[in-house]
């Protein structure tokens, strides 16, 4: 029996490389029996490259890897919102996908995938801190911060170090179907399959506001979030009439009243499911969201996941 032809992968270091980020490609796509793949680590040039975390890393291969891959990972970098990569990065990368190969991100790698314009006009993602960053360094990057990532056909994204596995497990099922990526994800003890987006790891889905004069309505609101909370209500505590505390609200948060309360509902339902057992009845009833279907569904609309999956994820192994 003639031997399988390896998918050729390159691993791209760049100053500042994350470890998780760059172990999550070279281990999954690892080359033996059950993965015809060979995976070359590479740099701007080869030799030391200074990673993030106190580690370095001693890359055998320049950007000549990136002319031979068929998949090119770029692996997630400190301070990416700082500064582009190299010209030469950026060229080598640009050269690499004209010439048919996938570029795929994990983390704040997609900072460098955008500097090359390859996603602008696209969906893209990248580890929820750096979200905003990311539009505003490159406003023509569709920028989607509540999935774990996206595929692009020829260039995907990913959001957190943890979701580089989700990314590298659904290439693998693309390329050598379910059998090969579920192998993969016991080898890996990982799941198959993550339900739900990286907005269930984001602290808190209320934003920040960006002024302050509503700071005492919003207090006074996550104190009552049980009870009724209209927009009447809300402005009434706020002092001012309905229509000037929803227009300066959203100057203030970007988000309507009824929006910022939501979300602070849901917020407070994660935190019940994390440390109590109380039902998602009772924690609807508890949250102000009335009953646990609608509970259900405005979890799945901000969260892209189910309480009973929230719970399970965030409980196991207790």
């Amino acid at each position: 029996m003639p031997t399988p032809r390896l998918h050729r992968v390159a691993v791209l270091v760049l100053e500042g490389a994350k470890p998780l980020d760059v172990g999550i490609p070279a281990q999954v796509f690892t080359t033996r029996a059950s993965m015809p793949y060979e995976v070359r680590v590479c740099g701007a040039q080869p030799g030391l490259v200074t990673g993030g975390d106190g580690l370095s890393y001693h890359v055998a291969h320049g950007l000549d890897a990136l002319a031979w891959a068929e998949i090119v990972f770029v692996p997630g970098y400190r301070f990416p919102d700082h500064e582009d990569p190299p010209p030469a990065v950026v060229d080598a990368l640009i050269a690499a996908h004209e010439r048919g190969a996938r570029l795929a991100a994990i983390s704040t790698g997609a900072f460098a995938l955008a500097a090359t314009g390859l996603l602008d006009g696209r969906r893209a993602t990248t580890h929820w801190h750096y979200t905003r960053a990311l539009a505003a360094r490159h406003p023509l990057v569709q920028v989607d911060e509540n999935v774990l990532f996206i595929d692009e056909g020829s260039v995907l994204t990913s959001a957190g170090a943890a979701s580089g596995i989700d990314l590298c497990l659904h290439i693998l099922r693309g390329d050598l179907g379910v059998a090969a990526s579920n192998h993969a994800a016991r080898r890996l003890v990982a799941a198959p399959y993550r339900s739900g987006g990286q907005a269930q790891y984001v602290p808190r889905s209320v934003p920040e506001p960006l002024g302050e004069r509503f700071a005492a309505t919003r207090e006074w609101a996550l104190h009552r979030l049980g009870d009724p909370l209209t927009l009447d209500i809300l402005a009434r505590q706020a002092g001012v009439s309905p229509r000037t505390f929803s227009r300066r609200f959203v100057e203030e948060t970007g988000y309507t009243p009824m929006q910022w309360v939501m979300r602070a509902r849901i917020d407070l339902a994660r935190e019940l499911l994390e440390r109590s057992q109380r039902s998602v009845e009772q924690i609807a009833a508890d949250t102000g969201l009335g009953t646990g279907a609608n509970l259900r569904l405005h979890f799945q609309h901000i969260l892209g996941t189910t309480p009973t999956e929230y719970r399970r994820t965030f409980t196991q192994g207790e």
